[in-house]
């Protein structure tokens, strides 16, 4: 309570004195007990530094050996400033010069300073006496100057501030005088000025004030109570004035620490010792006891070497009636390894990026141990496994750098387990548990699961159907591993490639934009992308063959016998002709491919069903017998041609077939002709026969220029006959042995004729054994027919006329 009031009373005035810096050290004087937040001096400037560089480089200061803050740095101003209460007689207890060393640490790059608070004391503290009251004992027979010890009182302030004087209430019997020891201690003693009368009076008391010279001025009171007895005149006596002696830290309770021994010359009580401690602090008394009659001093707190290194504890020996004497003990403290090194984690940057090189600072630690000499000396280390490496520093500081290059894909988080050992016997060590993350950075291009991907669609495919899907795998993080998908610009048949596929960009899976037709394209090839979402983004391409599989979506298309028009073709069979003899053939072609063009012939109706055959395959149509005279001079034949798909289809024509030798019977095709144009193809038959018997001359130079003809493979037309070269062919169709198509084992010349809309006919050469020879075949080029049949052209003004190609 005394000392808030003069907290109060005075303010917290404080005042700063002589400021050094050498060789990195900074020094400040200051008062204790300064409020929080109080100005001790500016760091930045007196260390030459930018105030917003302290922010930057972390600045903070620690004091070595204790985890309590003191002091702290305003990083906004560069003041150093209280951070928490300072007691200086906490701290040095009556040393007459108090120093508070601190660590002010600065990072990146790492500098300490060592920082020298000198503490100032105040008066905070009154003068207290060991006992609130002082018994003496004085036989009246002591004489005038007798002088009796009291205790003097303690005032834990130091200097002026400490006990200056003592008051004595005034009284006719006593005097107070100070006295000072060898050894520099003061105690008072109570001088008798007049002779004691016991009968006159057996007891008194008087009061004792101690007062300090500090401003405002403190004081303590003791009440000595004086009991007049009979004379005592010898004082117990020490065998020594100072006891030492050395105690481990650590020792267990009621240890023997030393035992203490005084003699009195008087006898009885007069001579009975006994012993007290005279002066002890609140602290040391809860570590030793004193047995008052044996002198025995043990232990009975925790004697620990880091919270005191030395105790002085001061005994007092009095007699039966008073008379007391005093002996110093000084108890040395020897150190034991007990404390294991503590770790500090001061600074970690985490996460770190993965991209930084080997020898980057990450982090900074400071070890302690508070043991002393070899104790102390520690040791520091990390496991093997891990690319990071302990670097000293300054004192018990080390740099965390790293010894290789990180990959987050490989390990993204390290468990750094630091161990410290000191050089104690035994050596004791402590460990801690550092978390590292490694931050991810874009330097992987996504990769694709294959070299290339395959899409096998049905054509007539439903536009938005789904081809396949391709797949990329990016180990980066986050955005830096998010795949988007999209097609790379290209063009498929002049067509931009969008219009016929589109990916999703999240799954990769590749739809179809449109239907496609397998007979206008068979397979196309597009190329897909995969990036990253980083910064900058990475990709990779793939290609995506897509084949496209066919259909039977279209049927058969017979190109020969031609199914336009309304003329018809008719083919001239001799009467001579043998069984298995070729007539004629049929020839179609499918757009489709594979068994869906595989086409097969077959005669579904006809004038006489036991007189002709056709090809399954080939569509030649031959005799089955020889032709005999009963059989019928004109003969229909309806042929089917179906391919080989699922569902099948199919297309039919008809086959005008006339059995006949020469052109005298040629008349008798007046019959011959659809149903539905039977009469107006009559009407032509008739005029057509009688024009033959007037113009016979006409047929007699036809035959000359057919034989002309013949020598250069001529193929002889009627009017609306037609040659079938392969350029007649569409495209794309399917060109395959044996199946019906242009191509055959062996081909032939067919010559087609159809009449000038009144009557139909054929004219073919006569071959050896009514067959066809084998090297006229059917060419597939239009250079090849205008070689075999020239650009000659006659044309008879006779109702029919000659083509020569």
């Amino acid at each position: 309570m005394h000392r808030r009031w003069f907290l109060q009373s005075c303010g917290f005035a404080f005042f700063f004195v002589a400021l050094q810096y050498a060789h990195g050290d900074l020094s400040y004087s200051v008062q204790e007990e300064l409020k929080r937040g109080s100005v001790i001096g500016n760091i930045a400037k007196d260390l030459g530094l930018e105030v917003g560089s302290l922010s930057a480089r972390k600045a903070r200061v620690d004091m070595e050996g204790n985890d309590r803050h003191y002091c702290g740095i305003n990083l906004r101003s560069g003041d150093l400033i209280v951070a928490e209460r300072i007691d200086r007689e906490e701290h040095c207890g009556e040393k007459p010069s108090c120093v508070l060393k601190f660590d002010l640490l600065l990072e990146n790059p790492l500098e300490l300073h060592r920082l020298s608070l000198q503490l100032q004391d105040i008066n905070d503290n009154a003068p207290i006496f060991p006992k609130d009251i002082v018994k003496l004992e004085i036989r009246e027979s002591a004489d005038k100057g007798d002088r009796y010890r009291i205790n003097a009182a303690q005032d834990a302030d130091v200097g002026k501030n400490s006990v200056e004087r003592y008051i004595l209430q005034p009284n006719p019997h006593f005097l107070f005088s100070i006295q000072t020891t060898s050894a520099g201690r003061k105690y008072g003693e109570l001088i008798l000025n007049k002779e004691l009368d016991r009968e006159e009076q057996q007891e008194m008391k008087v009061l004792l004030t101690a007062v300090d010279g500090g401003s405002p001025q403190r004081s303590g009171t003791v009440v000595i109570h004086v009991i007049v007895l009979d004379a005592n005149d010898n004082a117990p006596v020490f065998t020594e004035a100072v006891y030492t002696v050395t105690l481990p830290e650590n020792s267990p309770m009621k240890t023997p620490v030393i035992t203490v021994s005084a003699s009195d010359a008087d006898e009885g009580v007069n001579g009975e010792v006994t012993y007290e401690f005279s002066r002890l602090s609140d602290k040391t008394q809860k570590l030793f006891l004193l047995d008052e009659k044996t002198g025995d001093i043990s232990v009975t707190g925790d004697i620990d070497y880091e919270e005191g290194s030395k105790y002085e504890v001061f005994v007092e020996a009095k007699d039966g009636y008073g008379l007391s004497s005093e002996a110093k003990v000084i108890i040395d403290i020897t150190d034991v390894n007990d404390n294991a090194p503590v770790i500090y984690l001061k600074s970690l940057t985490n996460p770190i990026p993965e991209n930084v090189s080997p020898g980057t600072e990450v982090g900074i630690i400071n070890v302690q141990d508070r043991d002393s000499e070899n104790n102390r000396h520690v040791r520091c280390s990390i496991q093997q496994n891990v690319p990071f490496k302990l670097v000293p520093s300054i004192k018990n500081y080390y740099s965390l750098v790293t010894t290789g290059q990180l990959d987050r894909e490989l390990v993204s988080d390290y468990n750094i387990t630091i161990t410290a050992t000191d050089e104690g016997s035994p050596p004791l060590s402590s460990s801690k548990t550092v978390q590292l993350s490694v931050a991810d950075i874009n330097d992987n291009p996504p990769v694709f699961e294959e070299q290339s991907y395959s899409a096998y669609v049905t054509e007539n495919n439903k536009p938005g159907s789904t081809l396949c899907s391709v797949t990329a795998r990016d180990p980066d993080w986050r955005q830096n591993g998010t795949v988007i998908y999209s097609l790379l610009p290209g063009e498929v048949n002049g067509a931009p490639v969008s219009s016929y596929l589109s990916v999703n960009g999240d799954t990769g899976v590749i739809h179809a934009v449109r239907s496609f037709d397998y007979e206008q394209f068979r397979s196309f090839k597009v190329h897909v992308m995969a990036r990253d979402n980083g910064s900058p983004p990475l990709s990779s391409n793939v290609t995506v063959s897509v084949f496209i599989s066919d259909v039977n979506d279209n049927s058969p298309q017979i190109l020969y016998p031609a199914p336009e028009g309304n003329s018809f073709m008719t083919e001239l069979v001799p009467k001579a002709a043998h069984g298995g003899s070729l007539v004629s053939k049929v020839i179609a072609v499918d757009a489709d491919s594979g068994q869906n063009a595989w086409l097969s012939y077959h005669i579904v109706k006809s004038t006489d069903p036991g007189l002709f055959t056709i090809g399954l395959h080939s569509g030649e149509i031959r005799t089955q017998r020889d032709i005999s005279e009963s059989d019928s001079m004109k003969q229909n034949l309806i042929v089917a041609v179906k391919d080989n798909g699922q569902p099948s289809l199919s297309a039919t024509c008809s086959m005008y077939l006339l059995i006949s030798d020469n052109l005298a019977e040629v008349p008798e095709l007046k019959d011959i002709s659809y149903d539905e144009k039977n009469s107006k193809l009559t009407s032509y038959l008739i005029i057509a026969l009688v024009s033959v018997s007037t113009f016979f001359l006409t047929f007699i130079i036809i035959i000359l220029g057919v034989r002309f003809c013949r020598r250069r493979k001529p193929r002889l037309l009627f009017d609306g006959a037609v040659a079938i070269p392969s350029a007649y062919l569409p495209p794309n169709y399917a060109d395959v042995d044996g199946t019906g198509t242009l191509r055959s084992a062996y081909n032939y010349d067919a010559y087609l004729t159809t009449g000038s809309r009144t009557s139909d006919f054929k004219f073919v050469t006569s071959y050896n054994d009514n067959t066809m020879p084998a090297d006229q075949t059917l060419r597939k080029s239009p250079s090849d027919f205008a070689d075999a049949f020239g650009d000659c052209e006659a044309s008879p003004e006779v109702g029919t006329h000659f083509i020569c190609y």
